[in-house]
């Protein structure tokens, strides 16, 4: 018996990748975030899996969840929204299932900052202009950030940075950065990615906060701030160049030629 963590994805359930449906299919508990996850997701589950929402359980609820259907010998599909390797809380849960004992492995998923990207038909990461992409979030009253990992200290790299669990601090989050990036810095922001109610947000840190209110967008979103979204006139990339020297024989990424 196995826990899968599987990233379901941004919001569209097409985008859960083929290894995380094929395990979805073959479990016989699902355990999800009703709120997140969405619901055409688990028609892929069997017909008859337990399926348990866990908008409402505490941790040990959860717990408890995993280590029944471990003694009942049933493998877990464990879903969690974009990618397990990023706000996901999946790493108290597995600390848990160490304890106890419980076998698990991790699906990963598509992560919402990409889903944002592709829908503002941007690359993050532009030569000459910015090739660091910071993804972190904000301080609030439950989660405190660690040391140094402030948005005025981060900032102050000039980094493009994507900000998740913010969009209802976007004031805050556009007076910390205002010093470092300026005002007429692009910034982007993307609600419910790759969903049918998809909304999408452009403009500069001068203005976006208006847009962000005047949108009503409060969560499931991402927020993007820097020059390389707005970047135009770069150097194109050494990958494609015609000064790069290249091997006269095709690559065969599967091995030699038989």
């Amino acid at each position: 018996m196995t826990v899968y963590f599987i990233g379901a994805g941004p919001g569209a359930a097409d985008l859960i990748t083929v290894r995380g449906a094929r395990t979805l299919a073959r479990c016989q508990v699902c355990l999800y975030a009703g709120s997140l996850v969405p619901r055409d997701l688990l028609a892929e589950c069997p017909p008859d899996a337990r399926l348990v929402d866990t908008a409402r359980l505490d941790l040990d609820q959860i717990t408890a969840e995993f280590v029944a259907a471990h003694e009942a010998g049933h493998d877990v599909a464990r879903l969690h929204s974009g990618d397990p390797s990023v706000f996901s809380a999946v790493a108290e849960q597995m600390r848990r299932l160490d304890a106890v004992g419980v076998p698990y492995d991790v699906v990963p998923g598509v992560p919402a900052f990409a889903a944002a990207a592709a829908a503002l038909k941007r690359e993050l990461t532009v030569p000459t202009v910015g090739q660091t992409v910071i993804l972190t979030r904000i301080a609030q009253q439950a989660t405190p950030m660690p040391e140094g990992e402030d948005l005025a200290t981060l900032g102050r790299s000039g980094a493009l940075l994507v900000l998740h669990l913010a969009a209802r601090y976007v004031d805050r989050v556009v007076g910390e950065l205002l010093p470092h990036y300026g005002a007429d810095c692009p910034a982007a922001v993307v609600a419910m990615a790759s969903r049918p109610d998809e909304v999408v947000l452009r403009g500069t840190l001068d203005d976006i906060a208006a847009q962000v209110k005047a949108a009503g967008v409060v969560r499931t979103a991402v927020i993007i701030v820097g020059r390389t979204l707005g970047a135009e006139q770069f150097r194109d990339s050494h990958l494609y160049s015609s000064d790069r020297e290249r091997p006269h024989e095709p690559c065969n990424p599967q091995g030699p030629a038989v």
